[in-house]
């Protein structure tokens, strides 16, 4: 087992936010474990990883399988021997309204970006303990504005704040630093297909429904995948290490407060 400087694990590391993220980190860390289901993409965001400076590893992975988790984690700690950072990106929630979800969909928005993200960070625990390393969950603003249509985003959201701040407590006996992000709309691979499918539906063009969201909002325009990876870069940094516990609202404004 070769021991490696610095080891951060991103999941849903295929695409949006989680590969910006493991780019950004390339540039602090001496490998990144990149975690998703698409191996085609997988390999993409590993090319970029290495142009960025490390090494990267792939693991191609559904989290919703409780046994995942101890395939990444043993994984990592036998190639690299460490693990200094867990930033939990995946998951996707369907955006279907509170009274036509049926439960298997609730079950389904709840095992990736929830429990996925929970026994990762719980297997992981030991070795962060060790590397007095840090954790990120990636939520989302709509935990601050529940609204029908979205409540299992808003819900979920939610949930992965409060597991942020349980994990934080534990961390600060244990040496490992933990806290949420809360992005707002950002445009990814997945916003722009949503859009794409409801616009439509709603006698709209896409470059339309594109351009109401933000005017509805507040905002001056969407954010940008590589404006949260900074943000998550800096929540791992040195620089951070006093920040524990909190959960970092980045939306351009749209929810007005601290």
């Amino acid at each position: 087992m070769a021991v490696t400087k610095s080891v951060a694990i991103v999941t849903g590391a295929s695409q949006g936010i989680g590969r910006a993220t493991a780019v950004r980190l390339a540039r602090e860390f001496s490998a990144v474990v990149l975690v998703a289901r698409n191996k085609d993409e997988l390999e993409n965001t590993a090319s970029a990883v290495k142009s960025a400076g490390a090494e990267p590893l792939i693991y191609t992975l559904d989290l919703r399988e409780p046994q995942a988790p101890e395939l990444v984690v043993k994984g990592t700690l036998d190639r690299c021997g460490r693990i200094d950072a867990l930033l939990n990106i995946a998951g996707a929630v369907p955006q279907i309204d509170l009274f036509e979800m049926t439960d298997a969909q609730w079950d389904d928005g709840t095992a990736l970006k929830l429990h996925g993200a929970r026994r990762l960070t719980i297997r992981a625990w030991d070795a962060l303990k060790s590397s007095n390393g840090s954790v990120v969950l990636i939520s989302g603003s709509a935990a601050l504005d529940p609204k029908p249509a979205f409540a299992a985003v808003a819900t979920i959201n939610a949930a992965i704040i409060a597991f942020a701040k349980a994990f934080a407590e534990q961390g600060i006996k244990d040496g490992v630093q933990v806290n949420s992000v809360v992005p707002g709309a950002v445009m990814t691979g997945r916003r722009r297909s949503f859009m794409e499918h409801w616009a439509p539906e709603h006698n709209m063009s896409v470059e339309e429904a594109m351009k109401q969201f933000p005017e509805k909002a507040g905002i001056t325009r969407y954010g940008k995948p590589e404006e949260i990876a900074d943000l998550m870069a800096y929540l791992v940094s040195p620089a951070a290490r006093w920040m524990t516990g909190t959960s970092v609202r980045m939306d351009g404004g749209e929810i007005k407060g601290v």
